[in-house]
C-alpha cells in the first residue's frame, strides 16, 4: 500500500523522489488519501469549465467567480474556503502543482469602471493560508515560491498627494509586483505595487516591502533593507 502510494504521488508531482515519512500509520495514510480523492471529485464541479490540467483538487467552500478566464494546471491544489475571483484583463493562469492556502483571497477587479490586469503563479508554488494576492496592477509569481500565512501583495496604491480632493478620487498607481523564482516570502509580510523580487530571495516575517531587490537578496523591516546576499561569503 505504502509503495502504491508512493508512486501515485511521485506521478501527480512529477517527483520521482518523494518518500512518504515512515511514521505515517496506514490508517493515517488511507485517511489522507481519502480526503485528497474527495477534493479530486469536487474540483470536477469546481473547476468546471475552468482551463487547465485534468487531476486537479479543490476543497470545501472554494469560491471561483468569472471561472472563463482562469486556468488551473495538473496536480494544483485549491484549499478550503480560498477565493478566486478572477475578472480581469489577462486572466488569472495557475500553474502545475500550485498550492492556494486555506482562506487565501486572489482577486483583481474590485470596481467595474476599472478593468484589472491579472494574475500569474508559476508551477510548484504556493499561497499561504490567510494570505491575500491583489492583482489589480497584475502579479507574477515565479515558479517554486513559497509563502507563509497572512502574506499580502497589493499590485496598486492609491494616489494621496492632494488635500482638496478625497484620497478615494485621486486614482490609483498600478505598476504592478513579479516575484521571481525560488523565493520564500515569510509569515505576514507584505509586497507593495511597484516591487520586482529577484530570485531566489528571502523575506523575512513582518517585513514590509516597498522597494525592488536583485537576485538572492536576504531583506527584513520596515520598510525592508538588505541583509545579505545569499552565496555572497
Amino acid at each position: 500500500m505504502r509503495a502504491l502510494a508512493e508512486r501515485v504521488i511521485q506521478a501527480v508531482k512529477s517527483d520521482p523522489g518523494y518518500v512518504i515519512d515512515p511514521g505515517i500509520g496506514l490508517s493515517e495514510l488511507i485517511g489522507e488519501f481519502w480526503r485528497r480523492g474527495a477534493a479530486a471529485l469536487r474540483a470536477q464541479w469546481t473547476l468546471r469549465r475552468v482551463r487547465g490540467g485534468r487531476l486537479r483538487f479543490a476543497e470545501r467552500g472554494v469560491e471561483i467567480r468569472h471561472r472563463r478566464r482562469l486556468s488551473v494546471g495538473s496536480g494544483t491544489v485549491i484549499e478550503a474556503h480560498a477565493r478566486l475571483h478572477c475578472l480581469s484583463r489577462q486572466g488569472f493562469s495557475i500553474g502545475r502543482r500550485v498550492t492556494i492556502g486555506k482562506f487565501a483571497i486572489l482577486e483583481c477587479t474590485s470596481v467595474l469602471w476599472s478593468l484589472g490586469n491579472g494574475l500569474r503563479i508559476g508551477d510548484d508554488s504556493s499561497v499561504g493560508d490567510w494570505s491575500f494576492v491583489g492583482c489589480g496592477g497584475g502579479v507574477e509569481i515565479g515558479n517554486r515560491v513559497i509563502m507563509g500565512q497572512r502574506v499580502a501583495i497589493h499590485s496598486q496604491n492609491h494616489r494621496f498627494a492632494r488635500t482638496d480632493v478625497p484620497i478615494q478620487r485621486q486614482g490609483v498607481t498600478e505598476e504592478g509586483v513579479r516575484i521571481g523564482d525560488g523565493c520564500w516570502l515569510g509569515s505576514g509580510s507584505v509586497i507593495l505595487d511597484g516591487v520586482v523580487r529577484g530570485s531566489d530571495c528571502v523575506v523575512a516575517a513582518g517585513a514590509v516591502v516597498t522597494t525592488s531587490f536583485p537576485d538572492s537578496s536576504v531583506i527584513a523591516g520596515v520598510p525592508a533593507r538588505l541583509l545579505e546576499t545569499r552565496g555572497a561569503g
